[in-house]
């Protein structure tokens, strides 16, 4: 069972704030109001996971279509898991996280991706900051030419 962390709600709220901004600034779209009743739930009862599976199905759609705009793996293609390393130095994942990543769900893979943030050691959060940054603006660049050749 894989748990969503009330950060990653937050993102996807201010995602879709942004992405659909309030007309009047007093309503927000349906995706906000969706993840807007789980953020609640969750602060009320002071959790800051929930579970990915019994998640209501329009804030789950609403968390999906934002989880869909991010990043999918954290490799920046120096995986020293190939190298007999049990935690790759590159990215910060598990010899295991790596192995597995295609069949992950979301929910674990923002759980993967929330670790390697926290701990900060993995070279992309320092010496090869650099090719994640340029992996991100890569990401958004094929992102805006595949909408472009969509709209065309």
């Amino acid at each position: 069972m894989s748990t969503l962390h009330i950060t990653d709600i937050e993102a996807a709220i201010n995602w879709w704030r942004y992405r659909s901004p309030s007309p009047d600034g007093i309503t927000a779209c349906a995706e906000v109001l969706a993840l807007a009743e789980v953020y609640a739930l969750m602060v009320y009862h002071h959790e800051h996971d929930c579970d990915e599976a019994s998640m209501p199905a329009k804030a789950k759609s609403a968390w999906t279509a934002w989880y869909d705009s991010t990043p999918d793996a954290p490799c920046i293609a120096i995986c020293s898991t190939s190298q007999g390393d049990d935690i790759c130095k590159g990215c910060g994942r598990t010899f295991f996280e790596v192995q597995h990543w295609p069949v992950m769900s979301p929910g674990e893979k923002r759980s993967t991706w929330r670790r390697i943030t926290m701990e900060g050691t993995a070279w992309r959060f320092n010496r090869y900051a650099e090719r994640a940054r340029e992996a991100k603006v890569g990401n958004a660049q094929s992102q805006s030419n595949s909408a472009a050749n969509v709209s065309s």
